[in-house]
């Protein structure tokens, strides 16, 4: 075989592969990334986190296997407050755009 069977992507797989909204999708799936980390570091059912969280069990499931297009940033943002965590969003210019991180901190 000839040649590089793939392709070196950039750091942002969903604009690689084309998805629409790139941006909001990542920040989505870092936020349900975290989501998911508390619920392992708990350790809590995927019950004990849809009780929480004020949705269905099935929704969780959904979420945490990466469908989580239903979910707004700011319903994710709420479910992490859900979790007793404190959401600091900052922003910053950078190169003409401006990006926000995310800095998650647990309540003491």
């Amino acid at each position: 075989m000839s040649g590089k069977g793939y392709e070196i992507g950039s750091r942002h797989v969903f604009q690689d592969i084309g998805v629409p909204n790139a941006e909001e999708h990542l920040v989505k799936a870092q936020l349900v990334f975290k989501i998911d980390a508390i619920r392992k570091e708990r350790p809590l059912k995927q019950i004990e986190v849809a009780d929480l969280l004020g949705i269905r069990q099935p929704d969780v499931s959904k979420m945490l296997r990466g469908e989580f297009r239903q979910f707004s940033v700011e319903r994710l943002l709420h479910f992490l407050v859900a979790l007793n965590q404190d959401v600091v969003v900052v922003l910053r210019a950078a190169c003409l755009r401006v990006t926000a991180f995310l800095v998650l901190v647990e309540r003491a």
